[in-house]
Formats: C-alpha cells, structure tokens, sequence
C-alpha cells in the first residue's frame, strides 16, 4: 500500500470518491453516530482489519458516536493512498455495524 504523501489534487480526488470523509489539515475524518456499545464492537472489528494492513485510525468513541481520523505516521503525518484504503474499509465495517453518517 503506497505510503508516499499525495499532491493536494490527489487528495481532493480521493475525497470526493469517499463522501462523509473531509480533510482535517495533514489528515482525514469521518464521524459515525452509533450507540456507545455498538461503537465498541464497531472499533474493534476496525481494529482487526488495521492489524491485517498494518494501518491504523486515531479513534475517539463517546456515548453516542465514533470519530476516525486518519493519516500516516510513518510518512511524516502526511496524506497517502494508505488513509484512503483503511477509509474505504472503514466505511465498509461501519455500514454493516448500521452506524448513521454525521454531519460535520
């Protein structure tokens, strides 16, 4: 998975493939609101998928939704196709967890 940073016109590609995600400086987020329980089993099946490609969200769970933020350490907290691959997979775990997209 391409670890190297993207140019700013990637970048506002891959987003609007990727509807609900938005740029937050050097980084991605996205919001899903699910119930606090629920969102614990949400992190943890995202959880399991990080480990398998070794790419991992900064993950904010409170009572009533859970907040995913992503960028790449390893190249500097920039960008790169690496975020936009776990978004997709995150999107993807979070629907079958029927977590409701948020509003930013």
């Amino acid at each position: 998975m391409g670890k190297e940073p993207l140019a700013d016109a990637d970048i506002t590609a891959r987003l609007a493939a990727l509807p609900g995600w938005e740029r937050d400086g050097h980084g991605i987020t996205r919001t899903f609101g699910i119930r606090y329980h629920g969102g614990v089993a949400l992190i943890v099946h995202v959880a399991d998928i990080e480990r398998l490609i070794g790419h991992h969200a900064d993950i904010d769970l409170r009572w009533d939704h859970v907040r995913f933020r992503i960028t790449t350490h390893d190249a500097g907290h920039r960008l790169t196709e690496a975020d936009f691959v776990l978004a997709a997979r995150i999107d993807q775990i979070a629907a079958a967890h029927e977590a409701r997209p948020t509003e930013a």
